[in-house]
């Protein structure tokens, strides 16, 4: 591997993003900083963005006695401001308005459909509103609701529609996940998959008629059709990567994306690509849903709590350690301001911070200069196979709790022989500076400040990182 591709899935224009979906960009963010170490800045390109099109995004414009145009535009921003409040460090905000994205849409379409892969029929059957996708009468629950959306009515269409042959690429797919040449973590989602295929591919729509979808992009082959909104959505990644030469053979290609979105991607995605020729993705990590005191965060619920509301009151890197401490890597989690309150404190305060509180205040008694440090490995990063960042952020409390007790082991203020606390505070000053080094993906502005206090000669005590919370 000599590049690689990171992407987020991009959100929904019908509002403004919320603390659940903070999680997967701050995820997909760490793995992007850490990869920049050792690949180079330039061979890391990080994507996110809004998905703006389809009758979520009409509707709600209509609502507001707004153009759909104005209203994606104005929750793009909010999104994008969200996203900035994380300390996210994408290269490209990327909106399905965008014109090179309307262009590449039509143009994978028009290939898909010269490769006899798109055909035009009668779609019969459900419709979620509030996932933009068509439902089997198995994926509705004993009411007849879709179980994500359960507050919308179910639409049964009956409409003439464009259809993409999915049928076709099943033994493929069957092959490309069971042989791991697309790797899916964690591993209860590769054999979910798997599961789904065993049940049977069935075609599936990938237009909509303008009469009743006018709010998107227009289908290359007929001017009476729009795109389907997850045909158009999946198609940004190449509308970036294809012409940044991210999507060439030198580049892995990883997908980050939550649970309800994972058969997109490890399914309808690479077929997709296989018919107009594409080279595929080599990861989709799923992750869960992040729920709040034990409920689902939803605008029906009244418990949305917006990123930079959090960021405001305890500052960015305590919001990002905190969801990537408790994150929902591989199952749901749940969150509280109760619990970011009690992880601030006892692993921030009184344990990073506390730290680098401590050493410098010693070095600085001590009117030593050090400038004679270890040089310390530039790729010294403990990142585990599976992308675990929860138990790569336990290994780095316990390399801290490490350090503390050799401190309170050598007990550097009782020593009177120079040399030997010299040297005792050399290897203190080197593994905290080696420590903040490791925890710079994740909270990558306490990063930086500690290295800055440390790379100092003259070491001097400063202001505690994180103020303790009563």
């Amino acid at each position: 591997m000599k590049k690689l591709f990171i992407t987020t899935a991009i959100d929904y224009t019908n509002g403004v993003i919320h603390i659940g979906h903070a999680y997967e960009k701050i995820l997909a963010d760490s793995y992007a900083r850490y990869q920049r170490k050792k690949l180079g800045d330039s061979n890391v390109l990080f994507t996110t963005g809004t998905d703006e099109h389809g009758t979520t995004s009409q509707k709600a414009a209509e609502k507001r006695g707004l153009t759909p145009l104005q209203h994606v535009t104005e929750i793009s921003n909010l999104d994008q401001e969200q996203i900035d409040a994380l300390n996210i460090s994408y290269t490209r905000f990327i909106r399905t308005t965008d014109e090179d994205h309307k262009a590449k849409a039509e143009e994978f379409f028009q290939k898909a459909y010269a490769a006899g892969d798109i055909y035009k029929a009668t779609y019969k059957g459900f419709y979620c509103e509030g996932c933009e996708a068509h439902k089997t009468l198995s994926e509705l629950d004993e009411k007849g609701q879709c179980p994500n959306h359960p507050s919308r009515q179910i639409q049964e269409l009956d409409e003439e529609n464009y259809f993409f042959k999915w049928s076709k690429y099943q033994g493929f797919l069957k092959n490309l996940i069971e042989s791991n040449e697309l790797e899916i973590k964690p591993e209860g989602k590769r054999k979910e998959m798997l599961a789904f295929l065993e049940s049977g591919l069935k075609d599936i729509t990938v237009s909509r008629p303008k009469y009743k979808v006018s709010w998107g992009i227009q289908t290359p082959v007929d001017s009476a059709q729009v795109i389907y909104v997850w045909f158009d959505a999946l198609i940004n990644y190449v509308t970036e990567g294809l012409p940044k030469g991210f999507w060439d053979e030198d580049t892995e290609i990883v997908h980050f994306v939550g649970k309800d979105i994972a058969r997109w991607h490890t399914l309808l995605w690479p077929a997709m690509l296989k018919s107009v020729g594409y080279r595929l993705p080599n990861k989709v990590y799923v992750h869960g849903f992040v729920n709040l005191n034990g409920r689902k965060i939803s605008k029906s619920l009244g418990n949305i709590i917006l990123p930079t509301e959090l960021v405001q009151k305890y500052g960015v890197d305590a919001v990002r350690y905190y969801l990537l401490k408790q994150g929902p890597i591989v199952e749901d989690s749940d969150i509280s301001e109760e619990s970011l309150k009690e992880v601030y404190n006892s692993d921030l305060a009184n344990g990073l911070g506390n730290t680098v509180a401590r050493i410098a205040k010693m070095a600085e008694k001590s009117g030593f200069v050090f400038n004679d440090l270890p040089s310390i490995p530039s790729d010294d990063y403990p990142f585990e196979k599976d992308f675990r960042v929860d138990l790569v952020l336990a290994h780095l409390k316990e390399l801290l709790g490490n350090l503390d007790k050799h401190i309170n082991e050598n007990e550097p203020w009782k020593i009177e022989d120079e040399e030997k606390l010299k040297a005792v505070l050399i290897y203190e000053v080197g593994e905290i500076t080696r420590i903040a080094k490791l925890y710079e993906p994740f909270v990558p502005n306490t990063s930086n400040k500690i290295i800055a206090q440390f790379s100092n000669s003259h070491i001097k005590a400063q202001e505690g990182l994180f103020p303790k919370i009563k």
